[in-house]
């Protein structure tokens, strides 16, 4: 299941407005035939997947590894895939984590097991990672927000003067590329986006066309191709992301976390000292130390070059 989380990662941002789900087929401990939701939402992963293992023979006595329970209502866009992993002949099903769809919920799993094929559901830490954009949206009525921050030593993201390229290294920077390039949207503030007019795009080989939709944090005008929200509260409307990337600046930043609406801190540390610079975030409104603390969960710590990426989760108490 943790390989079939890894893999569902290749589906977004072009699965949208469907979450990226992966599908592996094993038998005999060999993996014959594998699928992630298509551009557009439409395949299934569980449809791909099966399709394939078709062509190739079949599927029958295989194991089904899935992310997401299978689907249980019809559409215009495709069947059920509960209806089609049940007449396939397949001999167990392992799904990493319920559909909270209220179309689906239990109902996928318990359709399939109707068709006297046994059926797991594990709640997979590593598959809840891979869906958090889909899970935030049905929990919180929000996208997931990862908040990006890209500091010296000392806590700056730039000189004094406004000076800000380069902060970190080309591997740190070629880093947060591919963190856009897993994003349905990123966003900056009004200030970032007068004084540095970023592109906001993907600029790796191959990956262009995953470039996220651009958000900008304002109350002024809407620049052609950018979408403009005024609050951070906002960020419910934005149809159909699952998952926001938030890169600044230090107004912007701090606006997300005062409303507490960041579930995933990135950041990129850079073996400068800059002194007197622009802070990497403005006032968050703490009046006592302690309701700082337990809010944030160390997750990854990698060299990038020089610099060293930190990755931090915020701290939840929700329903599954």
């Amino acid at each position: 299941m943790a390989a079939a989380a890894r893999y569902a990662s290749r589906a977004r941002p072009l699965s949208r407005p469907n979450p990226g789900v992966a599908a592996l087929l094993v038998r005999e401990g060999r993996v014959i035939a594998r699928g992630l939701t298509q551009p557009g939402g439409r395949p299934h992963a569980e449809a791909v997947a099966l399709e394939e293992a078709m062509a190739r023979g079949g599927a029958r006595g295989a194991v089904l590894y899935v992310t997401l329970e299978p689907c249980a209502h019809t559409s215009p866009r495709g069947p059920a895939c509960a209806d089609l992993v049940s007449k396939s002949g397949l001999s167990r099903v392992v799904i990493g984590v319920s559909d909270p769809d209220p179309r689906t919920v239990g109902k996928g799993a318990e359709r399939i097991a109707q068709a006297g094929i046994a059926v797991t559901t594990l709640d997979s830490e590593d598959v809840r990672a891979s869906l958090a954009g889909y899970l935030a949206r049905a929990r919180l009525g929000r996208p997931h927000v990862t908040l990006k921050l890209a500091t010296s030593l000392d806590g700056c993201i730039a000189l004094a003067d406004g000076t800000s390229r380069w902060i970190t290294g080309e591997a740190a920077r070629a880093h947060v590329h591919s963190r856009r390039a897993l994003a349905d949207a990123i966003l900056v503030g009004g200030g970032t986006w007068r004084a540095d007019r970023p592109r906001l795009d993907v600029r790796l080989d191959g990956l262009e066309d995953r470039s996220p939709d651009r958000v900008l944090l304002t109350r002024g005008v809407a620049p052609d191709g950018v979408r403009v929200i005024n609050r951070p509260e906002q960020i419910a409307a934005l149809d159909t992301v699952q998952h926001l990337y938030v890169e600044g600046g230090a107004v912007a930043a701090a606006s997300f976390l005062q409303r507490d609406l960041v579930d995933e801190l990135h950041l990129y540390r850079a073996p400068i000292v800059i002194g007197d610079g622009q802070r990497s975030l403005s006032g968050l409104g703490l009046n006592r130390l302690k309701d700082a603390h337990g809010r944030w969960r160390a997750c990854e710590m990698r060299r990038l070059g020089s610099d060293v990426f930190e990755r931090y989760e915020r701290v939840r108490d929700l329903p599954r």
